[in-house]
């Protein structure tokens, strides 16, 4: 796939692109049973509910995908980490062919997966999922440019009812001050400068196979699940091969991994 010249704009004005269809059901339907199953036993490394809600800054400045510390006895999965060793079917979604050349485009480089970030099983279970608040991924990263796009695959229909993702469109431009964020480094509702430009936020209902890159600064958030059922979504993040990670920081403790291009 080659975006058009309109897509590609979009995705710099905007700083996100919706790609609809763009893995077929098949596919879906086989991580959404793979990631199920390591779901219903715990598989590790994981992230609890528990943990996202309590994790103070430093905290999250520390602890990469790569490992979890579950203090809950009765845990709420909130994602399973370090999808791409955890199963072949994984791995190759992450490593699609098809995406390389939109990947390339986009952040106009040789794309690398970054799999100390993301690169997670993301979910939102019926009823005990918490709201992910907004938030830049770049402000708990460690690069030295942000030229980080993240590849978000709806496994099954998201809508405002069970988290889908929404966006401030632009936001990946903006320069904000320190006294926008809170002391976790989300960014605050409460601040008067905030509202007028949350206001502006957007989303769309996901279908099955959708697929949604997103810029590693721009403003998102989601709600939490109020259905009945769990919400799995999956999401990896790639970078330009140029853009250097900061060594002996959290985003430096796994290789990154060189999607050349399959021509």
């Amino acid at each position: 796939m080659i975006l058009t010249d309109t897509q590609l704009q979009q995705f710099k004005e905007q700083g996100f692109l919706l790609l609809p269809g763009f893995a077929n059901a098949a596919l879906c339907d086989t991580i959404y049973d793979i990631a199920a199953a390591h779901l219903k036993h715990k598989v590790p490394p994981i992230e609890t509910e528990f943990e996202y809600a309590g994790k103070s800054k430093e905290e999250r400045e520390c602890i990469s995908d790569a490992h979890s510390e579950t203090v809950e006895k009765r845990i709420t999965v909130r994602r399973l980490r370090q999808v791409y060793h955890r199963d072949i079917v994984f791995k190759q979604w992450m490593e699609n062919e098809a995406m390389r050349p939109v990947l390339q485009q986009v952040l106009g480089d040789t794309p690398a997966l970054t799999i100390a970030h993301h690169n997670s099983i993301m979910t939102k279970m019926p009823q005990s999922s918490t709201a992910t608040s907004w938030h830049q991924d770049f402000r708990y990263w460690n690069f030295e440019d942000d030229n980080l796009v993240s590849v978000w695959l709806a496994l099954e229909s998201e809508n405002d009812k069970n988290g889908v993702l929404e966006f401030i469109p632009g936001s990946h431009k903006m320069s904000f001050t320190f006294s926008q964020f809170d002391e976790k480094e989300y960014f605050s509702q409460t601040n008067p400068e905030n509202k007028k430009l949350i206001s502006t936020k957007v989303s769309y209902d996901l279908k099955k196979g959708d697929v949604v890159l997103f810029h590693c600064k721009l403003l998102h958030r989601a709600n939490k699940n109020s259905t009945d059922k769990a919400k799995i979504s999956f999401v990896y993040t790639v970078k330009g091969a140029a853009t250097k990670v900061v060594e002996g920081t959290r985003s430096s403790e796994y290789p990154e991994i060189v999607l050349e291009s399959m021509e």
